[in-house]
């Protein structure tokens, strides 16, 4: 119990640094409520999936060429500077009444989620790095049977945080003023931009290695 409940830990760890997901789940939850910031992360969770999967099939070795390296970090950039821009650039023109009658769509919250963490090369890092290496360690410990357990561990974990971040986000939504929500988009949009430089910043520094 005392390894599933360290694994449970592991998935609150990976979610739960304020990154570009939290970012948007904040700025989703505002706008449009729990289920919209719940399928945020829902989205980013069902990517993290998908990256798990890669693990179990072995393509740690594809990802650790520095091209496709490059191309993630250099991709990562340009979808978190455009999305930031266009959160930026937007706050002045949406208010609370805009956004309490808008509606999104669940479909369009849910794949947001889903490509940013897809093409967010920390992600990828940690799932096919890190992941990695606890996956070998695991299987050469625990046996296969263990291993299915202990990543639905890490599952419920990061689970647990997306819907502490929907509830924080849909709470918070409660007490919007216009200027409240401006202030909110604007500093979602700037923390996305920053992490997009970041990423242009570690693309950079593979090519000129």
């Amino acid at each position: 119990m005392s390894v599933f409940l360290g694994y449970v830990f592991l998935g609150l760890s990976l979610a739960a640094p304020i990154g570009p997901v939290n970012a948007a789940q904040l700025d989703r939850g505002i706008k449009n409520g729990f289920l919209h910031a719940w399928l945020v992360g829902l989205g980013a969770t069902v990517a993290d999936a998908l990256y798990m999967l890669l693990v179990f099939v072995g393509i740690v070795k594809f990802i650790e060429v520095p091209i496709i390296q490059t191309f993630l970090w250099i991709f990562g950039f340009f979808v978190l500077v455009y999305t930031g821009i266009e959160s930026v650039s937007g706050a002045g023109r949406i208010s609370v009444d805009s956004t309490r009658n808008k509606s999104e769509s669940h479909i369009k919250s849910f794949f947001y989620g889903f490509f940013m963490s897809l093409f967010n090369p920390l992600t990828i890092l940690f799932w096919l790095g890190i992941f990695g290496s606890i996956l070998a360690k695991t299987v050469t410990t625990y046996g296969t049977s263990q291993v299915i357990l202990y990543s639905a561990a890490i599952f419920i974990g990061i689970t647990v945080w997306d819907l502490t971040m929907a509830t924080f986000a849909s709470t918070l939504r409660k007490y919007l003023t216009n200027r409240f929500l401006t202030v909110v988009s604007i500093v979602s949009g700037f923390s996305l931009i920053g992490f997009g430089v970041y990423f242009g910043i570690q693309a950079l520094l593979i090519l000129v290695s």
